[in-house]
């Protein structure tokens, strides 16, 4: 019994401790291990939420991702550097390689140093362009601190973001007091390219530019970039999964900007900044403790009376009422959660063989859904086409892990006993009457030949010709 009990209490010791989906293995990469003091509050957050932080340099010899073929940590937080390169352990292709098993990676950079050019290299494969000097300074003469920057114009305050689409869940703004600020102080814009795994989390406003205060002083001749084209946190979510975020001013993770006030230009007074529970929620959403989605169980069966509709046949017929239903969870920063479709947005379902042959949207199934999942189901008539089909939900969304699930069966012909009866086709009634009417007809015909007497005359000649 005692045993049972430890058995039980280590399942919650580990329920509780795992906060992040893929690992609580963490690695921060600083110029200097000291540099730690000034963001404790940010790395004391990380802690409480169940990470084992690892700090180290990028030229320590110990610094690895990976050991022995596997990943050594799973996520990665590279602050600035003034050094041109993060050195051998962490090259481009290194830092690809992480992201391709499954690692995360979150990215810091500062106007007050260059980027190394390993990862000016690295943020160019994921399609992130910096200006070519690798620095620069993101200023806006209408949304400023005027406490902090009165003249500099360089601390930029902005409304937490809301969501990029209507159809997208809300996952670092939704709940943030209408009064509270965020501030981005002395930071760096970077622009995305078009690629649809690039999405940004905030943008610079329409007034903001970018430009380097070493070489420009009063006049702006050639601009990097200007307004919204500036992503000062933008994330990028490859194919795996993996997650990557990038936060243009290490600045707003600093323990002194977390507790700082900020006044508006035109305000009235000041208000407390926004920037621990943005970066709480960035950091969240890059080590997957929010936004990930769990498919639990999928069934597909016969949706007719005579049938025994049994789950997840391997072979359909052709022209069978089938029923799909997918349960799905979501990971919300301890729990499993029922997963609900955003108002705007549909899950739909594919059955296809080289092309859909039915694309219909999956709606809820409130008799399969509980607190932890929520089911979606949908019913189609199989085609009248016989071959190898798939069933296939492909939901890929901004912030979402995708979800891409796929099961394969046969469609066969009707069997010779299963056709219907042509005098239950309607289509075939002319036919049926024209049989008939040959066959009544024939058989008439037949009695008259039979049964009809021949002529009197006839029947007199023939007994004489038998005398």
């Amino acid at each position: 019994m005692r045993s049972l009990l430890s058995f039980f209490a280590f399942l919650f010791v580990a329920a509780v401790s795992a906060i992040s989906t893929t690992g609580d293995r963490l690695l921060v990469v600083l110029d200097d291990v000291a540099e730690k003091a000034g963001y404790s509050k940010f790395f004391g957050d990380l802690e409480s939420r169940g990470f084992k932080l690892t700090f180290e340099t990028p030229k320590s010899e110990t610094l690895s991702l990976f050991r022995l073929g596997e990943r050594a940590y799973d996520h990665v937080i590279v602050f600035p550097s003034k050094a041109k390169g993060l050195g051998p352990n962490l090259t481009p292709s290194i830092l690809l390689d992480f992201l391709n098993a499954n690692g995360n990676i979150l990215v810091t950079l500062s106007s007050g140093s260059a980027a190394p050019n390993s990862l000016v290299s690295f943020l160019a494969e994921l399609d992130i362009q910096l200006p070519t000097e690798r620095t620069g300074l993101a200023v806006d003469h209408f949304n400023y601190d005027s406490i902090s920057a009165p003249d500099t114009h360089d601390v930029l305050v902005l409304s937490p973001p809301g969501p990029v689409r209507p159809d997208i869940k809300n996952f670092f703004s939704v709940g943030a007091p209408a009064d509270q600020l965020l501030a981005f102080p002395h930071g760096l814009g970077v622009t995305l390219g078009a690629g649809e795994l690039l999405a940004p989390i905030l943008r610079a406003p329409r007034t903001a530019y970018s430009y380097n205060p070493k070489e420009q002083a009063e006049v702006v001749d050639d601009l990097f970039a200007a307004g919204e084209q500036l992503a000062l946190v933008s994330t990028m979510q490859a194919r795996n999964s993996a997650r990557f975020a990038l936060v243009g001013s290490v600045e707003m993770l600093r323990d002194s900007w977390f507790d700082a006030e900020v006044k508006k230009i035109g305000a009235t007074k000041a208000v407390k900044t926004f920037n621990r529970e943005f970066a709480k929620r960035v950091s969240g959403w890059t080590f997957q403790e929010t936004g990930v989605l769990r498919v639990n169980w999928i069934e597909h069966h016969l949706d007719e009376v005579s049938a025994l509709n049994e789950s997840n046949p391997a072979i359909y017929r052709i022209k069978n009422d089938v029923t799909y239903t997918i349960s799905l969870s979501e990971w919300s920063w301890d729990t499993w959660t029922a997963f609900t479709v955003p108002t705007n947005d549909v899950l739909q379902l594919e059955f296809s063989m080289l092309s859909p042959f039915h694309r219909v949207a999956l709606g809820l199934d409130p008799s399969h859904s509980t607190p932890e999942a929520t089911a979606y189901t949908a019913s189609i008539k199989l085609p009248d086409q016989h071959g190898i089909f798939n069933f296939k939900v492909n939901y890929k969304r901004p912030f979402l892990t995708n979800v891409e699930e796929k099961n394969t069966v046969s469609v066969r012909h009707m069997a010779h006993d299963e056709w219907p009866r042509s005098f239950a086709i309607s289509g075939a009634w002319p036919w049926i009457a024209g049989i008939a009417a040959t066959v009544a007809g024939w058989v008439g015909f037949v009695a008259l030949w039979m049964y009809s007497a021949p002529p009197a005359g006839e029947r007199k000649k023939e007994t004489k010709k038998t005398q």
